[in-house]
């Protein structure tokens, strides 16, 4: 056969950790997830990876690894969270590699990519070089080969760029159509075919030469159906996505031809829902019908390599049709946004960090100059550490790049150096110019980068690059009046994330009256021992005062810090955490304690004021995630408060209230607040109950039938979903437990009562796995085993509520 399909998915979302803690924080807007790779992980990522191919009765008849099918690059910091936050889906992807070589003549699915999405053109040639070395080999340490391709964030590509990919080993990557600049075929010279109008044929691969002399293979997509895939619904029905892959091959040549696209992955069930349900089918259906062949690129290329050159649009890419300018100007590519806006302010933000990294190269060069005689490849080799930050290999790491043993500061002036530059390179996360607001989330975050670059420079140099950058910042005007400019966004929505030694210390001085803390305790990438803690609390107010060790897991620096922090009650606190000497903190400590033991509260908030002076802190100093799990402690009492005197006046009032309703006459507004407060409070707890209580289950869904109210759908959908997840995971580890299998029956029953939306997918893929692992053997009983003839009657109809066909042909084959 010369026809194969192969899909490109392009699987990426920008570095979202707190640079100074290393983590995501909460993002209310993902909300019911923690945050947004969180949300496109449940939505997208996890779901290609047990992907449902359906009947015509749409019930599941099998569920595959989409990823092994296909082309996919993961973007390495997106694999480096879900490496540690959904390690199934993780491990899910790198299985699906392996899984793939079997499949494409020992080539994988898996592409590397450019480390953190930075626009390759715009960047200089060290960034560029250190942008694909980190790639390359954080793509070797996961999938534990190395990679044949590279994916160029948003395409954009120059022959700087290809040629430093060649150098480390690259043979190909994907291109749009619209890059393609001219080809011609073989060495005929005069015969060079202009295809920027005509458009290049996506069927086949072309070389590239550099200008090194070094080549290199490049595989422009199917822009039409791409587009198609994209925005044009073709993921509405996966058979016609699969006739409209296949429909393009030509009939009249009899040479071996490729239909491939490439798109964001998010298309495949985050931007598109079920959208990775079509792509499993679609290839199902090529497959099956013997439509043409899967395959990938490393495949296809060794197979049929390429016989036409071409020539590249320089400073191209995919998402903006005037090649570069989304990140460097106001092009008219945005992603809209209220009328009158523009995207002015990309220019002057491009200018501000090209000044802050052109800053701080030659005190990176100087600095690192006493540790080792190439600054630059020491910064090459930093992936080591990027990807592994145990103190035994960052260690091993200084002592290969120094040659020598270095002292316990010059450890650490190493580390900030490099710190220092990653985060120069994060800074420049190309999401941060693709939207329409430099106030926007993206934005913000890649100025975050930047200021702890500004702050580590300061602590390495003594040199403070703050007011050069806020005033080139202050060219780029805010499209919302009250923002003004770049310069005020960075003093209001970044400045105040800035973490230093004594915040930490403030937040663990804080969070210590919530929670109890081991002597040496994990803090985000800080760790902190207690040397010394004492807590006093008289009715609603605690004092704390302490000492502690506060140390960095980045960049190793560490201080002993002394604070003290009262909590007046509620959202309350008033702290100090400072750099005392052992006769201050003596000092403090005997005169807080005695005007705290005496009732003097005016006394200990004067104290904290003298002897901590400005390095004072309140609730607004936590880190958010903390922030928020303390006013929830906060408010329970008030909450639980508020329940009760709703459930008082529902109680006194509920036979009124049911008259009302059961003769249609509308309840007051105030009085259906408290039903609907009440009925959704208590679902709510019963689903988060470790043993659903059935009978009062049952109850409280008799009771919302007969109210006609608003419902916490997300929040019941949500709970429901994870609850019954749980419950059939116990059910797989221990499948004789026919009662709890009763139990999961009646509760989906139930909620099938509230027409809710309820994501099964996890308990479809336990149901699933076990129909293979355990039904067939109990299959064997049947009408021999009474016990077996009800196993097996109950397991049936749970996948008739679970949309499982048990019995179809290519299931039982499986098996």
């Amino acid at each position: 056969m010369n026809r194969f399909v192969c899909i490109h998915g392009h699987f990426y979302q920008p570095p979202r950790e707190n640079p100074w803690l290393d983590q995501v924080e909460v993002q209310d807007t993902a909300y019911p997830y923690h945050d947004w790779n969180e949300r496109v992980t449940a939505e997208c990522y996890a779901r290609n990876s047990a992907a449902r191919i359906l009947d015509t009765n749409h019930r599941i008849i099998d569920i595959v690894n989409n990823y092994s099918k296909i082309s996919f690059n993961f973007g390495p910091t997106l694999l480096s969270w879900m490496q540690e936050k959904d390690p199934e889906t993780y491990a899910a992807v790198l299985e699906a590699d392996r899984l793939s070589q079997q499949n494409y003549a020992g080539h994988g699915s898996a592409m590397a990519q450019v480390f953190n999405h930075i626009i390759m053109p715009l960047a200089n040639t060290k960034d560029k070089r250190t942008q694909v070395i980190w790639g390359i080999k954080d793509f070797e340490s996961r999938f534990k080969r190395k990679p044949e391709g590279m994916w160029l964030a948003e395409t954009a590509v120059d022959l700087e760029t290809l040629d430093i990919m060649a150098e480390q080993g690259i043979k190909f990557t994907v291109l749009a159509p619209n890059q393609a600049k001219r080809i011609k075929q073989g060495d005929q010279e005069m015969l060079w075919r202009d295809v920027a109008v005509a458009k290049v044929d996506p069927r086949v691969p072309y070389r590239c030469y550099l200008p090194s002399g070094r080549q290199m293979a490049i595989f422009f997509y199917d822009g039409p159906i791409a587009q198609g895939v994209a925005f044009e619904g073709l993921l509405n029905n996966g058979e016609t996505f699969a006739r409209r892959l296949t429909d393009d091959f030509s009939v009249t040549t009899p040479n071996a031809q490729m239909i491939h696209i490439a798109t964001d992955g998010e298309t495949y069930g985050h931007h598109h829902k079920f959208g990775d349900m079509a792509l499993a089918y679609c290839l199902h259906f090529i497959e099956s019908n013997q439509l043409a062949k899967l395959t990938i690129y490393g495949e296809f290329l060794q197979k049929f390599p390429p016989t036409q050159e071409v020539e590249i649009m320089e400073n191209s890419s995919w998402s903006c049709a005037h090649g570069v300018e989304r990140w460097r100007s106001d092009c008219g590519c945005s992603t809209g946004g209220q009328p009158g806006w523009n995207q002015k302010w990309r220019a002057p933000l491009r200018q501000a960090l090209d000044w802050l990294r052109d800053e701080v190269a030659p005190i990176f060069e100087a600095q690192m100059a006493a540790f080792t005689n190439d600054p630059w490849g020491a910064r090459d080799k930093y992936i080591e550490v990027v990807l592994d930050r145990s103190e035994a290999n960052m260690e091993r790491f200084l002592q290969n790049i120094s040659g020598r043993k270095l002292n316990e500061d010059e450890k650490i002036k190493v580390l900030k150096l490099l710190e220092m530059q990653t985060n120069a390179m994060l800074m420049y996360t190309s999401c941060g110019w693709f939207f329409n607001e430099i106030s926007g989330l993206e934005t913000v975050q890649i100025l975050k980068y930047s200021a702890r670059v500004i702050q580590l420079v300061r602590d390495i140099a003594t040199v403070n690059l703050d007011e050069g950058f806020e005033s080139r910042l202050s060219l780029a005007i805010s499209n919302v009046p009250e923002l003004k400019d770049g310069g005020q966004i960075y003093r209001s929505m970044v400045k105040p994330s800035i973490v230093d030694l004594l915040r930490v210390g403030a937040h663990y001085a804080m969070t210590s009256l919530f929670e109890h803390y081991a002597l040496d305790a994990n803090m985000y990438s800080y760790t902190v021992r207690n040397e010394q803690y004492d807590i006093k609390e008289a009715g609603r107010l605690k004092l704390a005062i302490g000492r502690a060790l506060v140390r960095s897991k980045d960049t190793w620096e560490q201080a002993h810090i002394c604070f003290a922090v009262l909590h007046l009650g509620d959202h309350n606190f008033i702290g100090g955490v400072d750099y005392l000497n052992a006769d201050e903190f003596a000092k403090m400590h005997t005169m807080m304690t005695n005007a705290f033991l005496e009732s003097d509260t005016p006394g200990v908030i004067g104290g904290i004021k003298d002897f901590f002076k400005y390095h004072n802190y309140s609730l607004w100093h936590l880190f958010k995630e903390e922030q928020q799990n303390i006013l929830n402690q906060v408010l329970s009492s008030t909450m639980d408060d508020i329940e009760g005197s709703f459930r008082q006046i529902y109680d006194h009032h509920y036979p009124l209230m049911q008259i009302k309703n059961d003769i249609s006459l509308p309840l007051p507004r105030m009085l259906m607040t408290v039903v609907e407060f009440i009925l959704n409070r208590d679902i709510s707890d019963v689903l988060q109950q470790e043993d659903v209580d059935i009978k009062r289950f049952k109850q409280l869904i008799e009771e919302m039938r007969r109210w006609s109210f608003k419902r916490d759908q997300t929040n019941f959908t949500f709970l429901a979903s994870e609850k019954l997840s749980s419950m059939m995971n116990r059910l797989s580890d221990h499948p004789d437990n026919i009662q709890l299998m009763e139990k999961i029956v009646t509760i989906l029953e139930l909620l099938g009562q509230l027409n809710l939306d309820l994501d099964l997918w996890k308990s479809q893929n336990t149901y699933f796995a076990m129909s293979r692992r355990i039904y067939p053997d109990i299959a064997s009983q049947a009408g021999k085993d009474s016990l077996a003839d009800r196993w097996l009657g109950l397991f049936g109809h749970l996948g008739e509520i679970l949309q499982i066909n048990i019995t179809s042909p290519l299931l039982v084959v499986k098996s």
